[in-house]
């Protein structure tokens, strides 16, 4: 067991899908998450083609939301179970990296549809000489 665990009795059986466990039961849990993740990422991967796939279950301007429902869930699923993102105090610097990490694509993304939508509508000016309309 960690430090952390035997400070505040925390047991293996309180523990998050992604936190480190040890004793003689370590692996079979681990294991066992994995499976569930790898479950789980399946699932919601079928779903995703399911949808995208054209189903009369769903409101056609609705398959959009669908996905990116799915796609949030999917992210979830990686994050916690193979990952291992969690709440846990030890695991802080690792939120810390993903959060800026996030930061850095959302700002090189945003920076990039900036740039392209300020060239296209530089390059679809209208060249044709103004009394000519």
């Amino acid at each position: 067991m960690s430090e952390h665990e035997t400070d505040t009795g925390i047991h293996s059986a309180d523990a998050a899908p992604g936190e480190q466990e040890g004793g003689e039961h370590g692996i079979a849990v681990g294991l066992r998450n994995y499976v569930i993740g790898l479950a789980l990422a399946a699932g919601l991967t079928v779903a995703s083609f399911w949808v995208a796939s054209g189903t009369s279950l769903l409101y056609p301007p609705g398959v959009i939301m669908a996905l990116a429902a799915l796609a949030i869930g999917q992210m979830g699923v990686h994050l916690v179970f193979f990952l291992h993102i969690t709440t846990g105090p030890d695991n802080t610097n690792n939120a810390l990296a993903l959060a800026f990490g996030i930061l850095i694509v959302g700002i090189v993304i945003a920076g990039s549809l900036w740039i392209m939508y300020h060239m296209n509508m530089n390059m679809n000016m209208d060249m044709r000489p103004p009394g000519d309309l």
